[in-house]
């Protein structure tokens, strides 16, 4: 992943305020499109469209712990697990963020309706390129029951 990339999960993890900023309206929107669009592309199995979406290095941490580095690790992990678990796929982002100027952070429900229903969170980092805003890094996180007292 890149340095600005890790640059800007390193102060966001460490809950530094100065960096992280409101998106553009611009910005918000074609953010929410990037995702809307991955789950589009996800959705129909379209390993090009899902490509198109991410940075040559991106890299996924999924649900159950497994990392996917890099773009073609990515593709073929996510149309392996689609065809594993044919569940219907969706992404209601709650919130964008700037982290940098090119660096942005979007947070989402993110739900898996099959035999069962599978609801989960997930935060996307995207990055600005000459090409428009594409997926760097996937978290996806199934919600843990409360500490016990």
């Amino acid at each position: 992943m890149n340095r600005l990339v890790l640059a800007g999960l390193l102060f966001a993890s460490l809950g530094v305020p100065a960096l992280a900023q409101s998106p553009t309206k611009e910005d918000d929107a074609a953010v929410r499109s990037v995702v809307a669009r991955y789950v589009d592309a996800r959705e129909a199995r379209d390993a090009k469209a899902v490509e198109a979406l991410l940075t040559p290095d991106a890299d996924q941490l999924v649900s159950d712990g497994t990392w996917r580095r890099g773009r073609e690790s990515l593709v073929q992990g996510m149309l392996e697990s689609s065809r594993k678990n044919p569940a219907k796929r969706t992404i209601e982002v709650e919130s964008v963020r700037l982290l940098a100027a090119d660096v942005a952070l979007a947070d989402g429900r993110y739900t898996q309706v099959g035999a069962d229903v599978r609801a989960m969170w997930t935060s996307i980092v995207l990055t600005r390129t000459a090409d428009g805003w594409k997926i760097a890094g996937i978290r996806n996180m199934l919600p843990s029951p409360p500490a016990a007292k």
